[in-house]
């Protein structure tokens, strides 16, 4: 079971959350605070799994609570969520220690999806604020190239489109409605191509892309 503390200013989205997460599997949520420095000691006192904080809070912020947290309390993973999905907002939030960056209007799937990766120890950016953050630190594809990497060559073209557009940054159901295809089946092809591509998530899904020449960080979706 994974124990989750919600930060959020607006009462109404810390209901929604909580019901959210205590319908799915494996999740629970242990406590709820309305600012930074209530995070802190709620953090203190619960001992969560992971904190899902907003960074916009009255009093302390988001990343200033962040960084307290991580630094206090070794075993707590800390997912940022904002409306506001600037690349500055990601870069500070990264920077204060957390382990990943989502807007608040990814679809639940993927926010749930979020927590889990983050209480695995390991790191997860929305596809779309990605792309943009990788221009600086990850090798771009030469110009004029042609051939494929040997992992990627092996593609269908239909696993090719689909690395695609999750590499710009679109949902499982907006991939649907790209393609035509169900939303079950987009689910199944997407797990298909990352155990083909020994990919862990979608967020290495679209540096392997980049890396390809697949998309540049000016694809992704808006």
């Amino acid at each position: 079971m994974i124990n989750v503390l919600i930060v959020d200013d607006h009462a109404v989205v810390r209901a929604g959350l909580r019901l959210l997460l205590d319908t799915g599997p494996g999740l629970t949520t242990v406590g709820e605070a309305a600012d930074g420095l209530e995070a802190v000691r709620q953090s203190h006192a619960l001992r969560p799994d992971v904190v899902l904080m907003d960074l916009h809070l009255p009093g302390m912020d988001g990343v200033a609570a962040t960084e307290r947290i991580v630094t206090e309390l070794r075993d707590t993973k800390v997912l940022a969520l904002s409306t506001f999905d600037l690349e500055e907002h990601v870069v500070a939030a990264l920077r204060a220690g957390a382990s990943g960056f989502l807007p608040k209007d990814v679809s639940p799937e993927e926010l749930i999806d979020g927590i889990r990766i983050v209480h695995r120890g390991e790191a997860t950016v929305a596809p779309r604020l990605l792309a943009g953050l990788i221009g600086r630190f990850v090798r771009p594809a030469r110009p004029g190239r042609v051939a494929l990497p040997p992992e990627l060559d092996g593609l269908s073209e239909r696993e090719r489109q689909v690395l695609e557009l999750i590499a710009r940054g679109l949902s499982n159901q907006e991939i649907a409605g790209e393609t035509g295809l169900a939303v079950s089946t987009v689910k199944n092809r997407v797990s298909d191509l990352f155990a083909k591509l020994g990919l862990r998530d979608r967020a290495q899904a679209v540096i392997v892309a980049y890396e390809a020449g697949l998309v540049t960080p000016g694809d992704q979706h808006r």
